[in-house]
């Protein structure tokens, strides 16, 4: 006959005390993040007023008239004043100011595209000696400020019968952005798969092929980024064209907003001075706004792929 015993009774065994101090500091750094978000939206925003008030401002005068911009400079127009534009197109010769900034921002822009890829390109695939040394000097081009080269680059187009030219000038942009294109783009095909280009070379592609319709297209947001950039400093550069280019016939937009400004003296064509500035900024915002993506993922393309 068996006799059941009793377990042993099993001693209370005090439960685990909770951490309660994290609960606390898990709130406190989530106030603190919501702080420091709030602070950055909040500099954001004045930022944004800042920037936008300005534009938004002339842009409303661009339809007023002068007296209306004088009395009342924050209150909407009666009506647009569609010939404050039409005076400045016509009368203030922004038309020929804006035709020649297309053609010298254009052909410059595609020939320091193509030669700042080409010369990237080489210094990033290609190890010869030298290629540190010159891309270095690209480097150093820079740093170098422009306004202690304006008086030998004056005399250098001079001696080659290329002042008051377009396409001195247009030579004179591609030499002044070739060396932060290179810059950038060098980087951008470093980080570019080297195994599309071995194949490329083994299906009996050339160099120059390969770099064309292979490497190229692949580097297109990086192209659109530093294209941007360039067209940016090009369209507003003010300086070498003031320098270099003195003949009237051949001025762009930012010697012709000044000319306009100081043209009318005492007259006061405060509408049509706004209207050619509205002219001048239009092309760069509408650039910048429809290839905004393309500038962003060109910028951040290096440090995802």
């Amino acid at each position: 006959m068996k006799t059941t015993e009793t377990p042993p009774a099993v001693p209370a065994v005090d439960p685990v005390p909770v951490a309660k101090a994290s609960v606390p500091a898990v709130k406190e750094k989530s106030s603190e993040g919501q702080v420091l978000n709030v602070f950055s939206h909040g500099v954001l925003i004045i930022w944004a007023i800042l920037v936008v008030m300005p534009l938004l401002w002339a842009v409303m005068a661009s339809f007023k008239t002068d007296d209306s911009i004088l009395s009342a400079p924050w209150s909407l127009p009666d009506k647009l004043h569609f010939e404050n534009w039409s005076r400045a197109w016509s009368q203030a010769h922004m038309s020929d100011y804006f035709f020649n900034t297309v053609v010298v921002v254009g052909c410059s822009l595609v020939g320091t595209l193509l030669l700042g890829s080409m010369a990237a390109y080489v210094l990033a695939r290609f190890d010869f000696p030298g290629n540190r040394f010159i891309y270095f000097l690209f480097i150093g081009g820079m740093s170098f400020p422009i306004i202690l080269a304006l008086v030998p680059l004056f005399f250098v187009m001079n001696n080659m019968a290329l002042l008051n030219t377009r396409h001195g000038l247009i030579m004179v942009y591609i030499a002044y952005s070739l060396p932060f294109t290179v810059f950038f783009l060098t980087s951008f095909f470093r980080t570019l798969p080297t195994s599309v280009a071995e194949a490329a070379m083994l299906d009996g592609a050339s160099h120059s092929r390969t770099f064309f319709q292979v490497m190229l297209p692949m580097a297109k947001p990086g192209l659109i980024s530093v294209g941007i950039f360039n067209f940016l400093g090009q369209w507003n550069q003010y300086m070498l064209p003031t320098v270099l280019n003195a003949d009237p016939k051949y001025r762009v937009l930012s010697q012709g907003l000044v000319e306009l400004a100081n043209s009318q003296g005492y007259k006061g064509d405060w509408s049509g001075l706004f209207a050619g500035l509205v002219m001048a900024m239009l092309p760069v915002l509408a650039a910048y706004i429809i290839f905004q993506r393309q500038v962003v993922a060109g910028l951040t393309a290096g440090a995802v792929k």
